[in-house]
This record gives C-alpha cells, structure tokens and sequence, in this order.
C-alpha cells in the first residue's frame, strides 16, 4: 500500500469533489443493484482487498497512459528535429550549387508529407532539369516529376507561401510541353499563386521576381501569341516593361543581390527602355555577381554581350 499512497495524487478528482464522493456509487445514489463496472461503499468497505488492487490498477494504467504520452511526444520533437535537420542541409547544398547532391538528399523523402520537404524536392527535380547535361527525355520527366511535388507541397499547407510559388513554377515549365495553348490558358493560375505566395510573404524576394519575370514576358509575347491569347481570354494576359521593372526594383530592395537573374532583367528592362545608362549599371551588377551555379555563368555570359553591344551603339 506504501507505493499506492504514493500514487493516489494522481488519481483524477471532480473538481470540487471529496475524497468520499469521487468513489461510484450505485444510481442516483440508491440502495438498488449497481450498474455495470459500479460498486457500493459499503462492499468497498467490507472489501478493502478490492479497492486497494483497483486502486493500484488504475494508477499504474495512468501512468502507462502518461508515459505514453511523454514518449509520442518526443518521438514527435525527435521527427521535427530531424526535418529540420535536412532542411539545413539541402538550403546548404542549395547555397553551394550543388544540385545533384541536393536532389540525391532529398529523393530519400520523397513520399514524405511535410509541405517543406516537398517543395524542396520541386525545387530540386527542377533544378536537375535545368542542369545542361540532363537529356531532353529525362528532362520532361523531372519537369512533370517536380509538379507532382509541388502539388503535394500545396495540398498539405495552402498556407506555405513556398509551395505556391513553387507550383506556379512548375505549372508553367510543364506548359512548354503541353502546347501554347495551354501554356496561355494558365497564365492567369500561374500569376494567381506567385501573388498568393507574396501576399502569404511579402520578404521574399524571388516570389516577387517572378511576378516580374509574368510580366516582362507578357510584355514580350509574340504576335501569333497574341493573337492565341485573344481566342482564348475576352481580355488576354498583358503588362508593361515599367511594370515588370517595378516587381525587379521591388524584389532587389528586399533582399539586396540574391539573384543574378533579377540583375540581369533590370539590365534588360532598361534597355527595353532606352535608359542606356542605368542598363549598363545594373549590366555590370550582373557581370561582377559571384557565379555559383549553372545559371549563373549563363547570366554572366549574357550580361557581358550585351554590356559588348552597348559600347558598341556608343
């Protein structure tokens, strides 16, 4: 009884409850039978036998239950921790343009289901698409593959600005396979999830520079493109240069040089603005940025010819 004493504290009382009255009772307190797992005082009286073995019983059960409890935690704690973990190395992996070895981390999750993990792995079926060594045949795979991520990322966390932004990516890189048409016909869902996720985010920067990248493009189609799109839409996709450049200005104050790309399209958008000047600034920019990845040689290539062709009309 010594160790069932020492466990009576934690024994769930009523609130407001004696001692006394916490013990079941027949119904409505009546002399009558009991019910079903019920018993009367006074048996427990004559019987202390009994109540000392269920009394014991039920505070070992409580405490398997707490135990339990404490146990599922930390399980939970020790998943969150190791989550977090692979996040640090694949944004590392990223970071150091390392993209096969980041695609490589991330596949072993791939049937995860946190938000986190999967648009990542969008990010990184993408990344070894773009990659120049990749085949055509392969890189169709990848693209669509990367979708399918991103969807997932969406359906668990709608509120994960990451996961929209990354699903309009994706939507748009699977257009190129699907005709123009349809490449034209999701302009407006693509447009729709990069402002969700900038709404969701307003910090980062690349969700901007994408809504830049939709309108410079707009601003860019093609005539035949055009003429698409007014079959398609009563008032088809449109934009303006000053527009796009508003979204480039606007990402670049946010996060100060966190992309070659978006240097390079401030160069480019001036150009479209025969602001020669500021083109070859931000030209410049583009050429002297530390080239990391893939991309960013071809950026630097495409900076310097052009910044070659400015001096040139000088």
């Amino acid at each position: 009884m010594a160790l069932a004493a020492r466990l009576w504290r934690f024994l769930p009382l009523r609130r407001g409850a004696t001692l006394g009255s916490w013990l079941p009772m027949g119904t409505s307190g009546s002399r009558g039978q009991c019910g079903p797992g019920q018993f009367r005082v006074s048996e427990v009286m004559r019987n202390p036998g009994t109540f000392k073995r269920g009394l014991l019983v039920s505070a070992l059960s409580y405490l398997g239950f707490e135990t339990y409890q404490v146990i599922s935690q930390a399980a939970v704690v020790h998943a969150t921790a190791k989550v977090e973990e692979i996040l640090e190395q694949a944004d590392y992996l990223y970071e150091s343009g390392e993209t096969e070895k980041l695609s490589q981390l991330l596949t072993q999750y791939k049937e995860s289901e946190d938000a986190e993990l999967l648009w990542r792995l969008a990010w990184a079926s993408r990344d070894v698409a773009q990659l120049s060594r990749t085949s055509e045949e392969e890189k169709k795979l990848l693209v669509y593959e990367a979708l399918e991520y991103a969807k997932r990322a969406l359906e668990k966390n709608e509120s994960n600005f990451a996961a929209h932004k990354w699903y309009a990516i994706c939507i748009s890189d699977v257009g190129d396979y699907e005709g123009i048409k349809v490449k034209i016909a999701n302009a407006y869902i693509i447009k729709e999830h990069f402002e969700k996720a900038i709404e969701l985010n307003p910090k980062d920067a690349t969700s901007i520079h994408l809504m830049g990248i939709w309108c410079y493009t707009f601003v860019e189609m093609p005539w035949y493109q055009r003429r698409i799109a007014k079959m398609l839409f009563a008032a088809p996709p449109s934009s303006t240069y000053e527009e796009a450049l508003g979204y480039f200005h606007r990402a670049e104050q946010v996060d100060p040089n966190f992309y070659s790309k978006n240097l390079l399209l401030l160069g480019k958008t001036y150009l479209k603005l025969h602001n020669k000047k500021l083109a070859a600034f931000w030209l410049m920019k583009t050429k002297d940025y530390p080239a990391h990845t893939e991309e960013d040689k071809q950026v630097h290539t495409e900076a310097a010819q052009l910044l070659t062709s400015l001096k040139r009309k000088v």
